[in-house]
């Protein structure tokens, strides 16, 4: 009775041109507001699903992390390893790579990031050697995998080679440098590869530029074209990059704040990389002039605590970047897999992967030792007195050449489509893109420290002799600034002056090359690192005890925590 009264009512109500307009708004508003909630729902269920996905690879990463650190094998292929195996787990949540997440999101910081470590005067010292890698190897690389595939591989043509060549002719140096830097590797073998790895991203994603407008025009541009192109490339992207730098540095020298200035340090490579893909010119190239510039100004625009802030947020996020980045090298295998299906065999498309690996290791051990060679002679030309690059040191430089996640992002990027016809051979280019960066890393990377051994470059770790002479040379400064500052000292202040000078005189002499009378100052020293070491332990043990019973607050103990963190860090170190 109540629902037939409600329903004349509403009725009623409907007969009248205003209730009937009423009701209508009425009713689509629910609609609408159905549609919203429906929207929102959705979204908040796709940020949960990617909230999901990036705590379980940061998981993962720092898992498999440990693992690799127990083993001792370096963590990018034990990352690319375990992602391979979990990617056949059933259930797995697929993890697509995007080639515009590579190139706009982990690429920048992490460019970035190497930059700022890069010597700018081992750099410059064998720019030769590393552009005979980053330009000359790139080349040759296309024109090699090109040849090989039109020759021997039925289901490429010379253009799509060429466009496979230019995937594969990047290099990723992470896990060479990792290996390198652990086993004591010449200081320069190490900058070579770094400076490598920094420049060929840049040529090689020109070389990609090519071979895409090879397969949608025909032809491939003048040698002018190419010329001019590379010039505007390498300029424009070095111009841009130093402007920001200067930019940024002008601001930074009144800016005294830690958070503000990680915000900054942060923006610094996207601004780059942006600013030089709008432009047309080298992004890369921008982020790695910037990088480069404001690593050499930070000594002079950053404080200390910042300076220490940085370090600690950058070492964090790019050890969290990379992982991220090897782990989803190797969760793409089933998506690599089933964009193949049909047309190859197994045994087939393994054989293709293993050929294409092999050659392109071949292809930069050929082309490694006559271009050292070359830049050798140039530089014994230059700077006689310069070491030159030994051969053995040239084999582990060839034998460096890993593909990392730039070679399969650009291989994912291929248009599925050109000129509005399906690209039939984009699946395969992917595949053989994928088996190289498996094997290279796997391969080059597990055997590279046995190579070290057996070539006798590896080394036990200790101070450099450029090291050794900076050490020196600012302790001798300081004391003698000390005892200029005695001798004008009020009476009383001798014995403080004095004690400075007597640590300063222990540090010299733990550096020191001289033995004999040097040696008893030196046992000093080493004894009283141990006893401050021990007595900021006591300190330690003191604040923590007094915040346990809530004598202090946490503030208080953080403070105090930090200044003996600091002190705990400078008598761990080897002076």
């Amino acid at each position: 009775m109540v629902e037939e009264e409600r329903g004349e009512s509403l009725n009623h109500l409907a007969e009248t041109p205003r209730a009937t307009r009423s009701l209508k708004f009425w009713f689509t508003g629910f609609e609408k507001t159905n549609e919203i909630e429906g929207e929102v729902l959705e979204s908040v269920a796709s940020l949960h699903a990617i909230e999901r996905a990036v705590l379980l690879l940061l998981v993962m990463v720092a898992a498999f992390a440990v693992i690799a650190h127990r083993v001792k094998v370096p963590y990018p292929i034990v990352l690319v390893l375990a992602g391979l195996v979990l990617s056949f787990v059933p259930h797995m949540p697929r993890i697509p790579l995007d080639p515009n997440l590579v190139f706009v999101i982990f690429l920048p910081p992490l460019l970035y990031a190497a930059a700022w470590t890069v010597s700018w005067r081992d750099f410059r010292k064998n720019l030769l050697i590393i552009s005979s890698l980053a330009i000359g190897l790139v080349g040759f690389t296309v024109w090699g995998v090109a040849e090989f595939s039109d020759r021997f591989i039925t289901a490429l043509d010379w253009k799509a080679g060429f466009l496979l060549g230019a995937v594969l002719s990047t290099t990723d140096a992470i896990a060479a440098t990792s290996v390198a830097k652990a086993l004591g590797l010449p200081r320069q073998i190490v900058d070579i590869l770094e400076g490598e790895s920094l420049l060929n991203d840049a040529t090689g994603l020109l070389a990609l530029e090519v071979g895409l407008r090879l397969l949608e025009q025909g032809s491939l541009p003048s040698a002018g074209e190419g010329i001019i192109r590379l010039l505007y490339l390498i300029l424009g992207g070095l111009g841009i990059g130093l402007l920001i730098g200067v930019i940024v540095a002008t601001f930074e020298r009144y800016i005294d704040n830690g958070p503000v200035e990680l915000v900054l340090s942060l923006i610094v490579p996207y601004a780059a990389y942006l600013a030089g893909e709008e432009a047309r010119a080298s992004g890369v190239l921008a982020v790695v002039a910037a990088g480069l510039y404001l690593s050499r100004q930070s000594a002079r625009i950053f404080s200390p605590g910042v300076r220490i802030q940085l370090l600690g947020a950058w070492q964090a996020m790019t050890f969290a970047l990379n992982g991220i980045v090897f782990l989803l090298i190797g969760l793409q295998m089933q998506d690599v897999l089933a964009g193949i299906q049909g047309g190859f065999s197994k045994v087939t498309l393994i054989e293709y992967g293993v050929i294409f690996s092999m050659m392109l290791i071949a292809l930069r051990l050929v082309w490694v030792t006559p271009a050292i060679k070359f830049s050798n002679f140039v530089q014994r030309l230059r700077h006689p007195d310069e070491e030159p690059v030994t051969r053995r040191e040239s084999f582990v430089i060839g034998w460096t050449g890993m593909r990392g996640v730039i070679a399969l992002a650009a291989g994912i990027s291929v248009p599925e489509v050109i000129n509005g016809v399906e690209f039939g051979q984009r699946n395969l280019i992917v595949f053989l893109t994928y088996s190289v960066i498996l094997v290279t890393l796997v391969l080059q990377g597990l055997t590279l420290p046995s190579v070290i051994r057996a070539l006798g470059l590896a080394k036990e770790q200790g101070i450099e002799p450029e090291e050794r002479y900076a050490r020196e040379l600012s302790i001798k400064n300081a004391i003698e600034y000390l005892e200029r500052e005695k001798q004008g000292a009020k009476d009383g202040l001798d014995h403080a002056y004095e004690d400075l000078i007597d640590r300063y005189e222990h540090r010299l002499a733990e550096v020191s090359e001289e033995e004999g009378k040097e040696a008893s100052k030196a046992e000093v020293y080493h004894a009283l690192s141990r006893a401050a070491r021990a007595a900021v332990q006591v300190e330690r043990r003191t604040i923590i005890d007094l915040r346990d019973r809530g004598s202090i607050s946490d503030d208080v103990l953080r403070r105090l925590e930090r200044e003996l963190d600091l002190e705990e860090t400078k008598y761990g170190l080897k002076t």
